[in-house]
């Protein structure tokens, strides 16, 4: 599908959205303002297409309130959270593609590993076929050759993309940073989704791109009233919960103690207090300390 289409998909429903409800006049009105009208107006015929285009395509349907004459989302049919994350991106990646003019003036996070392969990565889950790729560990000082692996799903992690998918040699499934891979190739094996196999659930306890084999734990954190501002903005987990004290914030949680966590929690630094459990609470403390001990002893002065 031409390009120019979808981004005419992602301005009606963007502009649809925002506004909650519009008539068909003022939406008009706004497509002769933008890029994409050459001055024209908006035919009924073309919107009733695009309409239809946009269910069939984006998954989104545009209702009509009789009462009102007015046009709004149905969000009863869109897919809550991963539809709504696609809108966003494909949202702000026609803002981005149509403001050229001040290019300069947008600054965007470097994500190393999208270009190369993820679309090697994507086409082979879109046909459910087999990869093949070698990988350097940060872990390991020889690459691995000849890792062939059913890709599940993708996900990016803090400017990372990364894909999860089962490993036929060793019978599990793993996780992959897209950064590491190279000499990527789509095999001609094809392979079956596990039935009833959801990305979300298989992530659902976890922060990050860590998994545990262990159970979800109920974590507790102690959080001071600036930082908890951002706790709020942006919620660790779905399973987030808080008490509102006069001088600080208690955040529950219930998910699984891992690397990515960890390593979070310490980003804070004194403005988030592990509570519980006790495990974690002195993991955090003894990486504290290992940090510490790196500036030498108390009354120690830089040389």
């Amino acid at each position: 599908m031409a390009k120019n289409l979808i981004n005419k998909y992602i301005w009606i429903v963007d502009t649809i959205e925002r506004h909650g409800a519009i008539t068909r006049e003022r939406l008009n009105e706004l497509w002769m303002k933008s890029e994409f009208s050459g001055g024209n107006p908006l035919p009924r015929r073309s919107f009733y297409n695009y309409r239809t285009g946009i269910a069939d395509t984006l998954g989104i349907d545009i209702e009509f309130n009789q009462s009102t004459y007015e046009y709004y989302i149905d969000n009863t049919g869109m897919e809550s959270k991963r539809q709504q994350w696609l809108l966003d991106s494909m949202s702000i990646s026609g803002m981005i593609t149509s403001s050229t003019d001040i290019s300069s003036r947008i600054v965007l996070e470097y994500v190393p590993s999208a270009r190369e392969f993820l679309p090697i990565v994507v086409d082979a889950m879109r046909e459910n076929h087999r990869l093949q790729f070698s990988y350097k560990s940060y872990m390991r000082v020889n690459p691995q050759s000849g890792i062939v692996l059913e890709p599940y799903f993708v996900k990016i992690f803090k400017q990372l993309w990364y894909v999860i998918g089962y490993n036929v040699k060793d019978k599990m499934i793993k996780t992959y940073s897209l950064d590491r891979m190279s000499k990527v190739m789509i095999l001609d094996q094809k392979f079956d989704m596990p039935a009833g196999f959801s990305p979300e659930e298989f992530f659902a306890d976890c922060y990050g791109i860590t998994t545990s084999k262990a159970q979800p734990k109920r974590i507790t954190l102690k959080v001071e009233p600036t930082q908890a501002k951002y706790f709020r903005a942006l919620p660790l987990h779905p399973s987030q919960q808080e008490e509102l004290h006069d001088s600080y914030s208690i955040f529950h949680y219930k998910m699984y103690n891992t690397y990515d966590l960890r390593e979070r929690l310490l980003s804070h630094g004194s403005g988030v207090q592990v509570v519980e459990p006790p495990e974690l609470k002195a993991q955090i403390v003894d990486e504290l300390r290992k940090a510490l001990a790196n500036y030498g002893t108390k009354g120690d002065k830089a040389k």
